[in-house]
């Protein structure tokens, strides 16, 4: 009874946090009423930049999240935010030309940046087949279908497996591979193949195609083969076209983020069995992993380290949402209340030291010690509602079920 209680107590607290802080915020102050879609800057304490660039990873992730919640929440008015965000990305972002579409728009939403980084397309797929589920229009799939099919005529390495980087607008090869300015220039990274395994978990949700089942099982494959690392249960970041290792950085809230999200791809996939239980130890690897070296006695996750040790001693807040998703998939699979304690106290760093009670939304990260990091953005076009958003929406799921 009383894991009964502390589990609507729990899950309390998380509703009031997705309803009430982080999608009201992105409801009420992200709107450009001036230019179209949402804002693409704001800065820690709510002034907005109306001319900054919009990035197609912000739009594909706004319409992801309250496509989701709306599933949840159906009268909360999440569809019409949802709605605008679909919108915006077909007038704004669609190549009609080469298919795909642009990674950066200005404010006025003119192109700026036309490749075709395949992160940024894995997103859209995803955020389609979740707006298919929400509203129910049929459109969404097949566009989703299409950037499917662009991905694997295009991107799809048919030698050594995997997904290169990114091509140029009309698909041809480029040597603008990266990222962001944190990023390698590789041709193969942990990043974009986890986010593909994401997109395409959700599309066979929609599609559960022979084609995309196969194409599923086979990325699982790739990434227990040739991105995580065996010998420490830990992602490797960067590769080049034939799988040779180029950074030997470990980001904790990846590992983390990643253990649960394989478990989820292998789960669709739900007749491997042997692939399944072979994920499942993975994962639990890699939360064990991540728990014994990347977690601070606050309960939050630091963000980087390398063979020395750490790098990075910030800590952002997408790794702290994916800490309790993960961390609490972890105690799903095994019954070991250690990783429960560590989904709890993940909750309550959060709590503490992440969500803004002044300014709304989420701190970008806090020092070591728990202040905010006021220099950097609480929208951006990397600053989005998909992380913290989608923990909450998993956790209110799985404690929904444990009560």
């Amino acid at each position: 009874m009383n894991k009964q209680v502390n589990a609507a107590a729990w899950l309390a607290e998380i509703e009031d946090e997705l309803n009430n802080n982080i999608l009201r915020f992105w409801m009420e102050r992200t709107v450009d009423v001036d230019h179209g879609g949402f804002i693409g800057e704001m800065d820690h304490a709510g002034a907005i930049r109306p001319q900054a660039a919009k990035s197609l990873v912000l739009n594909a992730r706004i319409l992801w999240t309250f496509s989701a919640a709306h599933r949840v929440y159906p009268d909360a008015g999440y569809l019409r935010i949802a709605d605008r965000a679909y919108s915006y990305l077909q007038d704004k972002f669609m190549d009609h030309e080469f298919g795909g579409l642009y990674w950066m728009v200005e404010y006025t939403g003119q192109p700026i940046q036309d490749k075709k980084q395949v992160y940024g397309q894995a997103f859209v797929i995803y955020a389609l087949s979740e707006y298919h589920l929400a509203s129910g229009r049929p459109e969404p799939v097949q566009q989703a279908i299409r950037l499917f099919e662009l991905l694997e005529k295009h991107s799809y390495d048919s030698i050594h497996q995997g997904y290169i980087e990114a091509l140029a607008r009309d698909w041809q090869v480029t040597d603008d591979l990266t990222l962001s300015n944190k990023d390698l220039n590789e041709k193969k990274s942990m990043n974009t193949h986890l986010h593909v395994l994401e997109a395409y978990t959700n599309l066979y949700r929609v599609w559960p195609s022979d084609t995309l089942e196969r194409k599923l099982k086979e990325l699982i494959h790739v990434t227990l083969d040739h991105i995580i690392n065996a010998e420490n249960a830990h992602f490797h970041l960067f590769f080049d076209e034939e799988w040779n290792v180029k950074s030997t950085h470990i980001s904790y809230g990846h590992d983390i983020e990643g253990s649960w999200l394989l478990v989820e791809a292998a789960e669709v996939l739900d007749h491997d069995r042997a692939l399944l239980e072979r994920v499942k130890q993975t994962a639990i690897a890699m939360a064990e992993a991540t728990l014994a070296e990347g977690v601070d006695q606050d309960g939050g996750l630091w963000n980087e380290a390398d063979e020395q040790g750490l790098t990075d001693t910030n800590k952002d807040w997408w790794p702290q949402a994916e800490a309790m998703v993960g961390f609490y998939n972890a105690y799903q699979l095994t019954g070991d209340k250690k990783f429960m304690a560590a989904a709890q106290n993940s909750w309550q760093f959060i709590r503490r030291f992440i969500s803004d009670p002044v300014h709304g939304e989420w701190h970008w990260a806090v020092h070591q010690d728990g202040t905010p990091i006021k220099t950097e953005p609480k929208v951006s076009a990397w600053k989005c509602p998909y992380h913290n958003g989608r923990a909450c929406l998993e956790m209110i799921s799985r404690l929904d079920a444990l009560i």
